[in-house]
């Protein structure tokens, strides 16, 4: 019974003595305001309530406050791709220049372009002029910095609405960064756009759409630059088509653009470091790209710093 009486108002309730209906008769009285100043006081709620909700501050005319007086389009511009753009004026989704649709998906690097939309995950012209019109898949690998071994890939496909992004996966790169012109032994991921023909490993197919060379070649031994070990590190493969002849394994040593010029630049699992010039995901999401590529789209990769890449 105690808990019933707790509460805001505590204890038993008692009849009020003489005293005290005389003392509470003038409270009463000065609760009761005239109609015209009550009126009054009710417009002034109004408007103050008209005013945190949307209008300038010191302006609070009524006409400022009513919804009617609010144009469609006053409101905030619908993001590129959503319904409504073509009725606006704009372009319909899918019926610009390949490649150039806005998401706001994307990954951007707030501030360093700030008068630059970000299509494609911050992608400039220079780098969306190099995917070709018939790719409907395309991984972007963005470098921290130019000099930095971290790095995000995420992969993208192309719709009839625009570029739509699928889950954003951490990435490690060379230990040394990026360059524009990738030789043997820099320890540089090379930058660029190159095509996605070829997969293999040391374990078996886990079913990609990709040809695919289960191969014993695969193996390795050893530790990584962190002292990590690198056992399994080629458990799954995909050959990125720099410097090799598309449509053979991985493991191929042909370089069309000589020796110098380093090759066997993979997507593979990462070992917890960075590479000599791969691009490494974690397993889980290595058979989750694997599963995902269809040679049918043409898939592409686009890899190299955030700075590279938006040009």
């Amino acid at each position: 019974m105690a808990l019933l009486a707790e509460g805001p108002h505590r204890g038993c309730p008692r009849a009020p003595s003489p005293g005290d209906r005389r003392s509470a008769a003038p409270a009463r009285g000065r609760s009761r305001l005239p109609m015209p100043a009550l009126a009054l006081l009710m417009a002034v709620l109004l408007t103050g309530c008209a005013a945190t909700t949307g209008s300038t501050a010191g302006k609070s005319s009524p006409t400022a406050a009513a919804p009617a007086a609010v144009a469609p389009t006053a409101a905030a511009p619908s993001a590129a791709g959503a319904p409504g753009d073509a009725e606006a004026g704009h372009e319909a989704p899918g019926t610009g220049t390949p490649g150039v649709e806005s998401t706001t998906q994307g990954r951007t690097d707030a501030g360093a372009y700030p008068d630059t939309p970000a299509p494609l995950g911050g992608l400039g012209p220079r780098t969306l002029a190099l995917i070709p019109e018939s790719t409907r898949q395309a991984v972007v690998v963005t470098g921290r910095s130019r000099d930095a071994n971290r790095s995000e890939a995420v992969l993208y496909r192309r719709t009839a609405s625009g570029w739509e992004a699928g889950m954003a996966w951490p990435a490690h790169n060379a230990l040394n960064g990026w360059t524009d012109d990738h030789l043997a032994g820099d320890l540089r991921s090379p930058v660029g756009v190159f095509t996605l023909s070829d997969a293999g490993g040391l374990l078996p197919d886990p079913g990609t759409l990709l040809p695919y060379d289960e191969s014993p070649g695969f193996s390795i031994g050893g530790t990584g630059f962190m002292g990590e070990p690198l056992d399994g590190s080629f458990d799954y493969v995909v050959a990125i088509d720099y410097n090799r002849v598309p449509g053979t394994s991985p493991l191929d040593q042909t370089r069309p653009l000589g020796a110098d010029r380093g090759g066997g630049i993979w997507l593979h699992v990462d070992h917890d470091g960075p590479t000599q010039g791969c691009v490494s995901l974690e397993e889980r999401h290595m058979r989750q790209l694997l599963l995902a590529l269809d040679p049918e789209r043409h898939p592409v990769i686009v890899i190299g710093d955030a700075g590279s890449l938006s040009r």
